[in-house]
């Protein structure tokens, strides 16, 4: 992911587990490690456990620079679809893994089960073809913001601290395409899992996600375009800890971690919620609105919430943790490059378009990409085509704030 790579203007931001010109920073590492075990033994049980698989997630994110805005603008740009193909595995083990636990029935402590399930209307159009744009210019999306911002990027803080201003502007907005004039037209949700069974929606599912890693394959060796980048880093298992993954390792992983959310928590892995209530919290505690009134929050004010109080809350707090630590351990936390004002400018304004598309559109590229397909619910592929559109018109804007795009005389992407 752009945010996490250093050297190029469409890389703007530092902070990369394959330096390895450098020793851990042990004491940031050491109070990294107290600050996650102090939170940890304050939160009950199954909190503690959610902080711990944001961990994880945040952990993994940051070692595979596993990448959405990267992703797309490598496959619209010049071909390269490995990583969308990387997308695809990702889904499809989520999916199985999602079906079984559906069809066990019940989470931890015997709660039950929900994917994530949206209706598709003039708001998830453009949310997420807006998302697409706001990615682009940012250089990240939502879960990259907070791993970017977790090892130590300027630019990656940026960028999540517009993305949650934009998100309260989409919730301040909400009731305007939910229930006011821009809901016209809206579909409610559908679940393939409704129509076809539980076991139908899979099969459907993994041949759609084949189907498009088929066709990265063949748009691959059509294009020929230049190889992703394979930063060198420590071998063996000295690469868990200071090296870069392979993205199908990543995405194996973060396949693993989203199920155990699920099975925690009730509810997929998703990012935007927490982000909002944490912007919403900031805007009623200075002062600036009551958030009460708007019908997102629906009578209730944001500060009666603990900040930790909702599972994206606390997975959100776990990857900022855990990209705070393997930076801390590949000693590359805070090592940012010298940023002009044009990629600040599109940091803000990417982040900006971000928060508020992911409030439209029910999620980012966890929640309503990947939680959705993976849910079964027809909004998620819906996301991701407008989310492509959007990407290709954050590709004709990037050279305005001095960001490059992947070209095919590159050595690599």
């Amino acid at each position: 992911m752009s945010l996490l790579r250093k050297g190029s203007p469409s890389r703007p931001a530092a902070s990369t587990p394959s330096q390895q010109a450098t020793r851990p920073q042990y004491a940031l590492l050491g109070l990294g490690l107290l600050g996650a075990g102090w939170l940890y033994v304050q939160l009950p049980p199954a909190q503690g456990l959610l902080l711990l698989l944001g961990v994880g997630l945040g952990f993994s994110l940051f070692h595979a620079r596993f990448g959405f805005s990267s992703a797309f603008r490598q496959l619209l740009s010049v071909g390269q679809g490995r990583a969308l193909q990387a997308h695809m595995l990702l889904l499809g083990v989520t999916a199985t893994l999602f079906a079984l636990l559906f069809a066990l029935g019940q989470g931890l402590g015997g709660q039950p089960l929900s994917g994530y399930l949206a209706p598709i209307g003039p708001g998830l159009l453009l949310g997420a073809f807006l998302f697409g744009v706001g990615m682009q210019l940012a250089g990240g999306c939502a879960s990259g913001t907070l791993y970017a911002t977790g090892s130590g990027s300027l630019l990656g803080l940026v960028a999540l601290v517009s993305f949650m201003g934009g998100s309260v502007l989409g919730a301040w907005n909400l009731d305007f395409w939910t229930t006011g004039p821009g809901a016209t037209g809206t579909l409610p949700p559908i679940s393939l899992a409704e129509h076809l069974g539980l076991w139908g929606a899979l099969a459907v599912t993994l041949a759609l996600v084949g189907g498009l890693a088929l066709l990265a394959e063949w748009i691959i060796r059509k294009r020929q375009p230049p190889p992703l980048s394979q930063p060198r880093g420590s071998q063996g298992w000295a690469r868990v800890l200071r090296g870069t993954w392979p993205l199908w390792v990543a995405a194996l992983v973060l396949a693993v971690l989203n199920a155990a959310v699920l099975y925690v928590s009730g509810r997929p892995w998703g990012v935007t919620y927490g982000l909002t209530l944490w912007g919403s919290q900031a805007v009623e505690a200075l002062g600036l609105a009551q958030p009460a009134f708007w019908g997102f929050w629906n009578g209730e004010s944001p500060l009666e919430r603990s900040p930790l109080g909702h599972p994206t809350a606390l997975t959100n707090l776990g990857i900022l943790l855990g990209a705070l630590l393997s930076a801390a351990a590949a000693g590359v936390f805070g090592k940012n490059p010298r940023l002009g004002w044009k990629a600040l400018l599109a940091a803000v304004l990417g982040g900006l378009l971000m928060g508020y598309g992911a409030r439209l559109a029910y999620g980012c590229n966890i929640g309503a990409y990947i939680g959705g397909v993976a849910s079964f619910s027809l909004h998620g592929w819906v996301w991701l085509v407008m989310a492509l559109l959007g990407t290709g018109a954050g590709l004709r804007l990037r050279p305005w704030f001095g960001l490059s795009n992947p070209r095919p005389t590159d050595s690599v992407c």
